[in-house]
């Protein structure tokens, strides 16, 4: 498990007074800036946010130390993380999508499946990207409980029971 979690992302300037356009990742969208401050995947650069309006696809906002137009287009793709401990408790049959990647996939006989590579969410349920060995594609699984039964953080596995093709 990661001590730190993206929490959104940077999608450019919006306006010319230095605000960003932010893609928030949290539950409820506006809490980002209760995560704060904010920092860079590699503990570079950290900031203070203050969103100031929602607007399509997410929020404007001011990140500290960004004064201009160009300071917040160079942060365009930048992701933000915060520390896990400043995020709350998840229930037990919730995850956050850095504990699940790098996980084994097995099936409910045991057998070796793959490894999570990635999770998706492209409006319905996630999908856990699973890197199947020995082979150069990937395969999607739907992240259910009928199709993931089991999730073993302690035991780094997850347990599934694929939909017929998945893994075909």
């Amino acid at each position: 498990m990661t001590d730190l979690i993206c929490v959104g992302a940077v999608s450019g300037a919006f306006g010319v007074q230095g605000e960003v356009r932010l893609k928030s990742f949290t539950a409820d969208p506006a809490a980002i800036a209760d995560y704060a401050p904010l920092c860079t995947e590699d503990g570079a650069r950290s900031f203070d946010v203050e969103i100031t309006r929602a607007i399509k696809s997410g929020f404007a906002a001011r990140l500290s130390g960004v004064r201009t137009k160009e300071e917040a287009d160079a942060l365009r793709g930048t992701r933000l993380f915060s520390p896990r401990d400043r995020l709350p408790q998840l229930p037990d049959d919730e995850f956050y999508h850095a504990d699940l990647i790098g996980l084994a996939v097995v099936d409910t006989g045991g057998a070796p499946l793959g490894t999570i590579k990635a999770v998706h969410n492209h409006g319905s349920a996630d999908l856990l990207e699973v890197i199947v060995p020995g082979e150069s594609r990937t395969a999607l699984l739907p992240f259910t409980q009928a199709c993931v039964p089991t999730v073993d953080l302690a035991a780094g596995r997850v347990v599934a029971d694929p939909p017929e093709g998945v893994f075909e």
